[in-house]
């Protein structure tokens, strides 16, 4: 290895630090550069893989005709000149794998034979192999059964599966059998086993092999594609040194991946910390506990309250996209609670809006607009979760919004033409999903499961069961389909306040209990029960525009991360190009 492709390998080593996934393509080019030759020095008085192949040839030879190599094996063609990716250092060879090796795809016993299973023999699956390691402690054969139906490998040899999880490989440190999922090679006398697995591993032989598979609803490398796959093959000596070289330099990609686990760790913890205790009126500081972590992640700092620090670590803490969603949920968070703007003792209390809130559901009932709605029982004072600023009133969502369920639409009743019907899967908390609309033909009996603009549509099941969508605005007629609810704020109640309520812990918490255990459903009552702390309408409105503005710059933040994310790729993908 060069100086120049020395000091390029440390560059890597901090760069790859900051880039999102830049330890996993360290770790791709170490291995690329020492199947190029590239990572150790050559030593002249090596002997050349020639003289390796030459020994390997004797050893297959003493083996024909034994138990463990019956007959004569078919010759490999040599590796041509369009199959060789690059040019190997002076003394290396490109042979193919089954030239250097033993191989052989695995079978399983029948299931009907219990004989045949045991604990003789761990029987290898692929769930078994592990990037690090060989799970050996699953199913396993006896004798009989590794003599009837199995394969057995020896200790030493690369298992590799290739049927499905194409590429999914380690080195087995025990005799074992496998399955017909499993190829399995057993490298030949002198060879360094170690030296194969991480030729297997490398970047260039994985693609080939799924270069070489077929496919048709599932991917397979059948043997004789898998044991053709040109290999790089230094003299035994350098074998030694490349795999002492990896070992070392991928333990240092394991302290990097630690180091930067850590960080993660703590920036989360950290940011948890200061979160929980400006939610929490009852916290004014840090905890010990937090204060600990704090000065783990930020060593200078002091203990201070928990905005403070987030206002002076900002550029800190949210470099991390898990912080700026915690972040999104603690401004709905603190809007509900009345901690997000300022009160106004100007505004008309909440108790007088709830009055022309009931005046106007009166005159709705009179004029045939909605149905009466029954009585809700009154919030407990044992009930309420917080404390709440004066003005506001806890109320449910059914005494200050009409809740109603959608049509049971049946599939076979859909067509290309009517009214576009919106389902559970047809919206998110972004918008609609325009991918796989559906229709179905009006009548007038689905008037009154029309969508409205300012309605809160809201999952009743499933595994998004309790995502909301404000419907801002409708670019043709809707109707809404069964087990999803629309909630309509009767006038003096902003929507986008309820909306941002109903994504709150307060209420999130409701529909994660209230959730049917075996179908993750919620009831029209459980919607109707919310509990909804309401604030005077001007302040709805204040809250509304900041929670906007702090919105906004979550979105910033989010823009941030990804733009610094690309940056972070583009530098290492350009410093490992120089390589």
């Amino acid at each position: 290895m060069t100086d120049a492709t020395r000091n390029l390998l440390e560059q890597h080593f901090h760069t790859a630090f900051a880039a999102p996934d830049g330890i996993a393509k360290l770790r791709e080019l170490i291995l690329t550069l020492a199947m190029q030759g590239k990572l150790v020095e050559q030593d002249p008085s090596d002997p050349p893989a020639l003289e390796l192949l030459k020994e390997i040839e004797k050893e297959k030879a003493s083996h024909e005709g034994t138990k463990t190599r019956r007959g004569k094996e078919k010759k490999l063609p040599p590796v041509k000149a369009e199959e060789v990716p690059y040019e190997l250092p002076l003394g290396w060879e490109w042979v193919r794998l089954g030239e250097i090796g033993q191989t052989q795809t695995g079978t399983t016993p029948k299931s009907g034979d219990n004989s045949s299973y045991g604990t003789d023999i761990p029987f290898i699956k692929p769930a078994d192999i592990r990037a690090d390691s060989v799970d050996y402690s699953n199913e396993g054969l006896s004798i009989s059964g590794v003599e009837k139906y199995g394969r057995l490998a020896p200790a030493g040899s690369s298992l590799m599966v290739c049927i499905g999880t194409i590429g999914k490989t380690n080195i087995i440190n025990r005799d074992c059998s496998f399955n017909q999922q499993i190829n399995a090679v057993t490298p030949y006398k002198p060879l360094f086993p170690s030296y194969i697995q991480q030729f297997i591993r490398s970047s260039f032989f994985q693609a080939e092999c799924w270069k070489q598979s077929s496919s048709t609803t599932i991917a397979i490398l059948n043997k004789g594609k898998w044991e053709s796959i040109p290999v790089a093959l230094p003299p035994l000596p350098e074998q030694h040194r490349i795999v002492v070289r990896i070992d070392q330099l991928m333990a240092r990609c394991d302290e990097l991946e630690k180091l930067r686990r850590e960080r993660e760790e703590k920036r989360l913890a950290v940011h948890a910390a200061a979160i929980k205790q400006l939610i929490d009126p009852t916290l004014r500081a840090f905890a010990p506990s937090s204060e600990k972590n704090l000065r783990a992640f930020v060593p200078s700092c002091e203990t201070k309250e928990p905005f403070t620090f987030l206002s002076q670590h900002f550029g800190e803490l949210y470099t991390v996209k898990e912080n700026v969603a915690e972040l999104r949920k603690a401004i709905l968070q603190l809007a509900v609670m009345g901690r997000l703007v300022p009160q106004d003792p100007n505004d008309p209390p909440a108790r007088e809006l709830l009055k022309e809130i009931e005046a106007e559901k009166q005159r709705l009932v009179k004029a045939g607009k909605i149905k009466k709605p029954k009585p809700l029982p009154p919030i407990k004072p044992e009930e309420v979760p917080y404390q709440l600023p004066q003005g506001w009133e806890w109320v449910r969502l059914g005494m200050v919004a009409e809740v109603n369920g959608g049509f049971a639409f049946k599939s076979s009743k859909y067509s290309n033409d009517g009214v576009r019907v919106v389902r559970i899967s047809d919206f998110d908390e972004k918008g609609f999903k325009d991918d796989k609309i559906v229709r179905h033909p009006y009548s007038d009996d689905l008037a009154s499961f029309s969508l409205e603009t300012n309605n809160i549509l809201m999952a009743m099941t499933g595994g998004t069961v309790g995502k909301s969508l404000l419907v801002k605005s409708l670019s043709e007629p809707m109707v809404v389909n069964q087990r999803v609810a629309t909630i309509k704020m009767i006038e003096g109640i902003a929507p986008e306040y309820i909306n941002g309520l109903i994504r709150t812990n307060l209420i999130q918490s409701v529909i994660q209990s209230a959730k049917n255990s075996t179908n993750d459903n919620i009831s029209m009552g459980d919607i109707t029960g919310f509990f909804v702390p309401l604030p005077p309408l001007p302040e709805q409105h204040r809250i509304v525009a900041r929670i906007d503005q702090l919105m906004t710059l979550c979105d910033n933040l989010d823009q941030q991360i990804d733009s610094t994310t690309e940056k972070q790729t583009a530098l290492l993908n350009a410093v490992m190009a120089q390589v």
